[in-house]
């Protein structure tokens, strides 16, 4: 199933000035274009979105692949620049628009960076990989009793890192203190994954507020129209196989 598009209208005026156009190549479902996409709805930050769906395989056509040789989105192209990878994307749009979510302050910007780096590689590798693709997406499951030997590895991991994130935010508003930052963008799209697969947040309580908090952002429910679509699909899928 092909989770529907966002609108293509997503940014209000007025808009953050940013020279030249913005082509967002994306799928409105993915777990790495989501972050930039609500970054950009809730900033008005005007991107030109290009769909790539990848239920359909459209990231490894040969017009893309010369694009991304990755073969993955998000993809942005600023005036013939081309960068790859959500948390890169993050960064340059917050500096290139000057925006306070992304702090100039030395310290403050590595402690965003460094939030930033824990999603991309822990919570990436033992939660999103571990819990969640291996169950929802077919290239990642693996055969036989392989799958759940694979699944029982990676749930302590994921509590572990969930644990960690959970006394990181500890009674603050946001990751990094009480104002929002790229990290809490970046981070909600991959904590909100779990959804795909009913994990529950409830035993990390300042997980859970802080996730509530993201959801409440004017343009959540509108960014992440195609994400629940997909989920609606999974939980179609589990019914009709139990």
């Amino acid at each position: 199933m092909t989770p529907p598009a966002p609108s293509r209208n997503i940014s209000p005026p007025p808009p953050r000035k940013a020279p030249g156009v913005l082509r967002l190549h994306y799928d409105p479902a993915s777990t790495t274009c989501r972050p930039i996409i609500l970054f950009a709805s809730e900033n008005n930050i005007p991107l030109d979105y290009q769909l790539n769906d990848l239920f359909s395989d459209e990231n490894r056509t040969e017009w893309f692949t010369r694009l991304n040789p990755n073969q993955a989105v998000p993809v942005l192209e600023h005036d013939g620049f081309v960068l790859t990878e959500s948390s890169a994307i993050l960064k340059y749009l917050a500096d290139l628009t000057d925006s306070p979510a992304y702090p100039k302050d030395l310290k403050a910007r590595a402690r965003v960076n460094e939030v930033m780096d824990f999603f991309n590689t822990y919570l990436m590798r033992d939660y999103v990989y571990g819990l969640v693709y291996s169950r929802v997406l077919s290239h990642y499951r693996l055969p036989g009793p392989a799958q759940q030997q694979f699944i029982a590895l990676h749930e302590p991991r994921a509590a572990k890192r969930l644990k960690a994130l959970d006394t990181w935010i500890g009674a603050k508003t946001f990751i990094c203190g009480n104002e929002i930052t790229i990290a809490d963008y970046f981070g909600s799209g991959i904590v909100s994954a779990g959804e795909l697969v009913g994990y529950d947040l409830r035993p990390f309580a300042n997980v859970n507020r802080w996730m509530n908090t993201m959801k409440a952002l004017p343009t959540w429910d509108e960014v992440h129209a195609g994400f629940y679509g997909w989920r609606s699909a999974v939980e179609a899928q589990n019914k009709a196989s139990a």
